[in-house]
């Protein structure tokens, strides 16, 4: 394994996180991929279509880095945000140790950015997939490296979120998992290694329950805040079904349950309510409507 880290002086806490990091997408995802890298002290180069997409990536990101800084005092956002360059070419993976892909899932999308950031980035690096629900062994087919190819499902909210599904393929190097939790540690979460498979195990999971609670709101069973209360208050869940998918995006839940309705059949097909709300454009927190009204109380 060659990839460089970060010098053996630094605290326990960052010990570990790849020298230079690129980022392919700075969307919600991609800026909070981008945040939790910045923070453990790597380099971050984010790459986004053109450049009014990078700049609103680098407004995103600093924000986010600033409202970590008003919770924590001794984060110096201009050294933090001195570490992150955006732009609109893929040459910046030049010199990258990991480049992450984080576009919406979209299979073609997900093959195209994958194939130009491998283009771009230096044969000792690795190159991972954000996805949450596309097979990491299809998407490893088409790579020029599929050894040093592998998934790092990260969760919405990225900064707040405990957890990073490292997803192995049949054809991922062991090392390269091996180096993937170090740099998961890294980040101060924790990291969970499953074997390709569809939807892995959080989407798997996370969204036939998803699912269900929009079923059971769609037939009038109850609102979706006594759905969600039932999770929260019953079984301890942090957040509830519908809250969660509003976090996620109603959008982004029926492109996975797509996908996985495709591979594991039926019992994932999109519920009518999730595909109207979608068409109308009530896409959850981001569009300020989905299950719920959001505003900034909420």
């Amino acid at each position: 394994m060659t990839t460089r880290f970060l010098s053996e002086e630094r605290s326990d806490e960052t010990q570990g996180a790849p020298e230079r990091v690129g980022v392919l997408g700075g969307g919600r995802m991609g800026a909070g991929i981008a945040h939790a890298f910045l923070l453990a002290g790597s380099r971050v180069s984010v790459v986004e279509r053109d450049q009014a997409s990078a700049d609103a990536a680098a407004e995103r990101i600093g924000d986010s880095i600033r409202r970590s800084a008003e919770r924590d005092a001794g984060l110096d956002v201009a050294a933090i945000t001195g570490r992150l360059t955006t732009g609109s070419d893929a040459a910046a993976f030049g010199d990258c140790d990991l480049v992450i892909e984080a576009v919406p899932e979209d299979r073609d999308l997900k093959e195209q950015s994958l194939a130009r950031a491998e283009a771009a980035m230096p044969p000792h690096a690795v190159l991972a997939s954000n996805t949450s629900s596309i097979s990491i062994d299809d998407l490893a087919a088409t790579r020029l490296r599929p050894a040093r190819f592998l998934g790092l499902h990260f969760f919405n909210p990225v900064p707040a979120s405990a957890l990073v599904e490292i997803v192995h393929g049949a054809a991922t190097a062991a090392d390269v998992t091996e180096a993937a939790r170090v740099w998961v540690t890294a980040l101060g979460k924790t990291a969970i290694v499953v074997r390709d498979s569809p939807g892995f195990a959080s989407s798997r999971l996370g969204v036939m329950l998803g699912l269900e609670a929009i079923r059971m709101l769609e037939e009038g069973v109850a609102s979706a805040e006594d759905i969600d209360a039932a999770m929260t208050l019953g079984y301890r869940h942090p957040m509830g079904p519908l809250r969660t998918t509003d976090v996620v995006g109603l959008d982004v839940r029926l492109g996975i349950a797509e996908e996985l309705a495709r591979e594991l059949g039926p019992r994932f097909e999109p519920p009518a309510l999730l595909r109207r709300r979608v068409a109308e454009g009530k896409l959850g927190r981001k569009a300020g409507e989905g299950f719920y009204v959001w505003n900034e109380e909420r």
